[in-house]
Order: structure tokens, then sequence, then C-alpha cells
């Protein structure tokens, strides 16, 4: 049985939140996805008042707390477990005093506050304080002096770390949720000293959240130097004294999985930690993948995204208005086609429009209806029986209608993203980017119909100049910036990605494809899109629906090539060594090894500001290394692993977790021949899954300003 995501883990853990932490052993599939509920982990049911009702509740949060919950659940789940409202903790509240109020916010001084003035106003009946977090012992404290100072102890119900504080977007991908400037932070001289250390300190809690929330403890591989090897560090001594200081510790409780507890270290997963300057490229290259183009395009944030659409599709000049939609696991296309390329994703809609007219005229024929409008209790022609029936399935098809009409208007909100910034070309290019010479990105930098956004530009000129073995003088470099900034693009970011060149060169792996490009040879790839274009003719604005077939004649009879990234070849060297091509082994050959369930003891670690004066990855104000590290022995280093979590300190992007994922799927497919092969699994996070524009304009621009 394949063991649940890290998403259905945390479901699970707010679920028992929002039951008051009461845990049922029945597994219960009413609030929540039905897939979700494999019996892992028990299931709660909600505690029923004594007319039989869930007990109703108000839920508070703080900004974190509410972005770790909107990820997962919606307000319909919510209401299932009884919340009848749910609120910010920094907003104005008024007083519900009959009810019961759950807490879920961070353990900090400013939060602890607030909650000691609502429970000194009576706001609430009765307070459960669930921290995403550990709370220090001097902060409990003092909020407990608080407490008594005000006499509301017995306001207070129950205070529980819960080990939440990240945010999962897809059942494998995370984010600590600590915003778009971590890798400034980390890669600036400007940053402070006390800024680092709790930056660190605030990615390791999040790790440990995440291990915990997992119930497995994994082995932990990192490269030496700069900020992964000092997380790696700081998080394998803080689950080695949670293990030695705690006899019930977090992970020999209920609904942990078995292998924690005599497990060998091949059955627990591997945690891959990397800093973000081992390959910027996928931070910044154009995909044709359905989820990236979403992120860039439609600039996805916790899930949901804001699109034009005509206000009336039957008549364009009543104008367009704005709509946000939420694309979660719970949608069955999204699932289907995440991480597809667009192309493909296009057919399947033509595929499930199809298949949706065909169910609705099924049944309304069986009714005796023309439409499924028409389907009425009084209409004489309808038989009980068949009404029933239609009554029955008309919920679940219009689901799917709306699901189906959502991802239409998002196929049309990328299309005219990928018309007018042409981000076709620009992802053909990229795709064979090593063999473009100086005098083609010359060219392509001067021509003026490449695109409409002069940052499409700079993110080419970046990925060109970090991939390229070509020799680029200064007097080449002059030229490049000219073209650039004639083209409308702030150059200020190539100050610094001229300095970080040299390191990510030595980390960055290219690779030949798996496979090679696949080619349609009589245009079926595009049957779907082709017919499609049908559909989104009458509904994009202007010239775009009449050049619907110019679109896509640029990319016509083309897919991606099936290669690994960076990312992927090293997390291939990590698991499956035997596999792996001998050029990855050699970049991994001397990552660190740390097992936090050895009996070899670590010393102190001193703080991250320290390393940073090292500065022996030659950045200013990057972290250096910080010690000799464990290294692994010849056994550990070819030791296999069937699942992994990958975590880059300083930024994420959904083009190395659609990468993973494929890899994943694909050596797993290989492996299957094998009798009793275990299935792989890879987990993607990082600090924040940050987009292209927001990593070169808020981090890489400002690191270059601080260069000049």
């Amino acid at each position: 049985m394949q063991s649940q995501s890290l998403r259905d883990r945390q479901v699970a853990s707010l679920e028992k939140i929002l039951n008051l932490n009461h845990a049922s052993p029945e597994p219960s599939t009413v609030h929540h996805d039905p897939s979700a509920a494999n019996g892992l982990i028990p299931k709660a049911t909600p505690i029923l008042n004594s007319d039989g009702d869930p007990i109703w509740k108000v839920l508070v949060f703080d900004n974190l707390g509410r972005d770790v919950i909107s990820s997962v659940l919606r307000v319909n789940d919510l209401r299932g477990w009884g919340v009848t409202i749910h609120l910010n903790l920094n907003s104005p509240r008024h007083p519900i005093p009959d009810v019961p109020v759950l807490y879920l916010v961070e353990p900090t001084a400013a939060n602890l506050a607030l909650i000691n003035q609502d429970l000194s106003k009576s706001l609430y009946s009765e307070a459960y304080i669930n921290f995403l977090s550990s709370i220090p012992r001097p902060l409990m404290e003092d909020f407990a002096a608080q407490i008594a100072e005000a006499g509301t102890a017995e306001s207070i119900s129950q205070v529980y770390d819960q080990y939440l504080n990240f945010v999962v977007a897809e059942p494998d991908l995370f984010s600590l949720g600590l915003g778009k400037e971590t890798y400034w932070a980390l890669n600036s001289a400007n940053a402070k000293d006390e800024e680092i250390d709790t930056l660190v300190e605030r990615i390791v809690s999040g790790l440990f959240s995440v291990v915990v929330t997992m119930g497995v403890i994994p082995i932990i591989r990192s490269p030496r130097g700069g900020a992964a090897e000092m997380i790696a560090a700081k998080l394998d001594r803080k689950l080695r004294d949670h293990i030695l200081n705690s006899k019930d510790n977090l992970f020999s409780t209920q609904g942990q999985r078995s292998s924690t507890t005599g497990g060998t270290p091949s059955s627990r997963p591997v945690l891959v930690i990397v800093d973000r300057n081992v390959d910027l490229i996928p931070m910044l290259s154009h995909s044709w993948t359905y989820q990236s183009l979403v992120h860039d395009v439609l600039k996805m944030h916790l899930n949901r995204i804001t699109v034009e659409t005509p206000i009336d599709e039957d008549n364009p000049a009543k104008g367009r208005t704005k709509r946000a939609y939420d694309l979660t696991s719970k949608d069955f296309f999204w699932s289907r086609n995440a991480g597809v390329p667009f192309p493909q994703v296009a057919e399947d809609i033509d595929t499930e429009l199809t298949k949706y007219k065909d169910d609705a005229n099924e049944i309304t024929q069986k009714a005796g209806a023309s439409s499924l409008e028409d389907l009425q209790t009084d209409n004489p022609n309808t038989s009980a029986q068949h009404l029933k029936a239609a009554i029955t399935l008309l919920p679940e098809l219009r689901e799917r209608k709306a699901v189906l009409d959502m991802h239409m208007n998002i196929a049309t909100a990328l299309l005219k993203g990928i018309k007018d910034r042409q981000l076709d070309n620009f992802f053909q290019i990229e795709e064979s980017i090593t063999k473009q010479t100086k005098a083609n990105m010359l060219e392509l930098l001067n021509d003026s119909a490449k695109g409409n956004q002069p940052l499409d530009k700079l993110r080419l000129f970046i990925i060109w100049f970090l991939s390229t073995e070509q020799e680029v003088s200064r007097s080449d470099m002059e030229r490049f910036e000219e073209a650039l900034t004639k083209a409308g693009a702030d150059t200020t970011a190539l100050v610094y990605v001229k300095k970080v060149r040299e390191v990510t060169r030595m980390t960055m792996m290219t690779s030949a494809p798996t496979q090679p490009a696949q080619q349609s040879t009589g245009g079926e790839l595009f049957r779907g899109f082709s017919s499609i274009s049908n559909r989104l003719t009458g509904q994009l604005p202007g010239a775009l629906g009449t050049n619907f077939e110019n679109l896509i004649s640029g990319v016509k009879n083309f897919l991606p090539v099936n290669k690994d990234i960076t990312i992927t070849k090293i997390v291939e060297s990590l698991m499956d060594p035997t596999s792996a091509s001998s050029s990855a082994i050699a970049k991994t050959e001397d990552y660190l090894y740390f097992d936090p369930r050895s009996a070899n003891a670590r010393g102190t670690m001193p703080a991250p500001s320290q390393a940073r004066h090292q500065q022996a990855s030659g950045i200013p104000g990057a972290l250096g290394s910080l010690g000799p590290g464990t290294q692994a022995s010849f056994g550990q280093r070819r030791q296999g692993f069937s699942e992994a979590v990958v975590f880059t300190v300083g930024g994420g992007s959904m083009d190395e977790y659609g990468n993973l994922q494929d890899w994943a799927k694909r050596t797993s497919a290989a492996s299957g021949a094998t009798a009793g092969a275990p299935k792989r699994r890879v987990v993607y996070g990082s600090t924040e899954i940050v987009n292209a524009e927001d990593f070169v304009v808020g981090e890489l621009a400002r690191l270059g300003q601080e260069d000049k």
C-alpha cells in the first residue's frame, strides 16, 4: 500500500486540531477527499454536542496559520468540523462569548499578547491554543505569568505544539512560507547577523515539523559549506536531542510509520538539503508544462490565481471581469494535467468536454428532456425512474462542467500570455540553449518582435550566460547589456550574476535527453489543440482569436525533450547510485551524511552568522563551512532509497518540482519489472516557491544593486 502523502498527513493533523485535538479510530471520509483516507493515520470524526451537532467554534489564525489551512482546506471543510467563522488574529474582532475559540498561530510574543488580550476581554467562552511550532520555554513562561496576572487561566482548555509551520501546495510540494527575500538574506553582505541566525533557526524549525508530520526520521545529506550544511547539522542536532531527551518522543506515538523504531537506513527517506546556488536556471527558465505556465503567467500563489474572463461570452462588448480560482489536488483535471505539456492539456480539455456532452446527452435523452436545464419533475415526458437517476447524477455533472469551464478560462488566459510574450519561442530556444552562439543571442536580444516583456529576454540571457562554455569577454558583455537596456530590461541583476556564475558552473550538471524529442508525424499530437481552438476563438479578444493557428504553429509537432536538470541528477545519485551517471556521483561524492538515530554525538553548533565571515564560497555575505562535518563511508554513499525529501535553501521552482516528479514516475515504471521494487516518491520543498519575476527583480537585482 502506498504511504500517505505529506498533504494527507497535514490534513489529518489539521482535522484533529479542528476537532479540539480529539481523534477517533474510525476512518472518516465525510469532510475531505476520500482518496486521502487510506487508514494509515486515524482520522477524526467531529465531537458532537447533546443535540448531535458538531461543537460550533471560532477559528482564529495568524498569517502563516491562514496560509497553512487555506492551501489544503476550504470553507466547506471547515464548516464540516463545526467552524462557523474564521478570523485573523490581527484584525478587529467582536465578542462571541458563548462559543469556544481555536487558535492556530506561530508562538511569537506579539501573538501571545493578542491572545492574552482576547482572554482578558472574554471574547470567547474557552480557548484551545495550538502553536504551529514548538513554543520556546522562555516565551511559555512569560505567557503563563501574563495569564496568572490577568486571572484568565480558567479560560484556557488546551495548549498544544502542533509542528505544522509549513505550507503544502500539492501532495508532494511544500514551502516554509518564509517570503521571497530568503535568497537575498543568505547571500547579501548587508543582511544583519541576527537576521541570518533567525532565518536559519526558522528553516530548521520548519524542516523539523515536516519530518514530524511525515512520521519518520530521515538520513540527511547536504553539500559541504554554505547554508545547506549549517541547516543539515542543526536539524541533525535538533532531531538527535529530541530523541535522546524525550521518553515518549514524537516518532514513537500512534500514527507514525513503523520504520522509525527499528528500520534500517534504507527503509527511511533521505532528506537532501541544497543551496539555491547549486543551479539558478530553474528559477529563470520558461517552461511548457501546465503548472509552470500557470505559475509564471498567472502568478499562482497558495494555489490561487486570478484570471480575466468575459462578463458575457455571447456578448464580448460587455467587457471583462476578474475571477479567482483555486487549483487543488481535489480538482480531477489539475491532478491529472498539472505536470503535462500545455498542448496535451488542451487536448485533454477537448476530450473531457466531449465526454461531458455525451454523458449529459445520455441522461437527458433517458429522462425525456432536451437539456439538463429542462429536467423538471412536472415534465409529462419524464419517467420517474430516469428522472431519479438524472437528479442523482446532476450535481456531479455540474461540478465537472464547472471544473472544465474554469480550465477553459485558464487555457484562454495562458494562450494570451503565450501569444503576447512569445513564450513558445523562448521555451524552444532554452531547450537548446548551449547551442546558441554569441551572435544568435545578440540578434535575439535586438529583435523587437520577440515578445512584449523585456524581462523574458533578460531571463533568457542569464540562462545562456550561466550555461554557455563560450568565453564572454568584457566587450561582449557590454554589447549584451546595451542590447538588453535598449529592449527595456533592467540589467542590475547581471552585476550579481557575473559573480555567482563561477560557483554555479561548478555544481550545475547539463545532461543529454534521456530520449529523443517527441515529434508528431501528422499533427495528431495537436488534435485537441486544434479542435479546442474553435471553442476558444470566439472567446479570445481581438486578433488573438483570428491568429490562434499562427500561435500554435510555432510549436507544432514539438514536445519538451525528456531531460533531467541538476537537482534531479543530484537526487538520482543519492537515491539510486547504481543507475546514476559517474559525473553526477562525482558531484555528490563529498556530500555530508547525518543519521540522527546513530550513536555518534555531535558537538555544539556555532551561530550561522559566524560562518558567513569565512566567505568560503567567494560570494559576499554567503555562508561558509563550519567544520569537517560527517564524511560518508563508501557503503553510505552507495546506499539506495525509495523515498526522498528535497529541500532548496533560498527559493524553489515549479520546474524543479515537475522534473523531480517526472523522474520518480519514469524510474518507478522502469523498475516495476523488478519483483518487489518499491515505488519511488520525491517530496520537494523550499523556503518559498518563487516565480521568475520575483526572483530576478526582488532578489538578483537587489543583490546586484548592492555590488555596484
